[in-house]
């Protein structure tokens, strides 16, 4: 199956889109703005709705797992924007999971 590099990129924008929901939830979570929780509802939104267009285009099978490059990039913000510390192991984590999405997807 050969996958176009829109895809990957619609992909790429879904998995983000995921992560910058949570993140906006955070923000919420310790500043309790409103705004706040309604831009991290509206990232989850619309990672959903980039979820059912791929799935239009690629299997169940690729665009599910694809999903676990939401925690790359959900450990990507916790270090830039929460200054959170991260780990040896989380980032071997994350180079387990690039590896196994470059399986999938490519």
């Amino acid at each position: 199956m050969w996958i176009d590099s829109w895809m990957i990129a619609v992909l790429i924008m879904m998995t983000l889109c995921g992560a910058m929901g949570g993140a906006g939830l955070k923000f919420y979570a310790t500043s309790r703005k409103r705004l706040h929780v309604l831009i991290g509802l509206g990232f989850y939104g619309t990672g959903a709705l980039l979820n059912i267009v791929l799935l239009k285009f690629l299997p169940l099978t690729v665009v599910l797992p694809a999903n676990a490059l939401t925690y790359v990039w959900t450990l990507i913000i916790a270090r830039w924007a929460f200054k959170e510390t991260v780990g040896p192991m989380r980032w071997i984590g994350v180079i387990c999971i690039m590896g196994g999405l470059c399986l999938l997807v490519l």
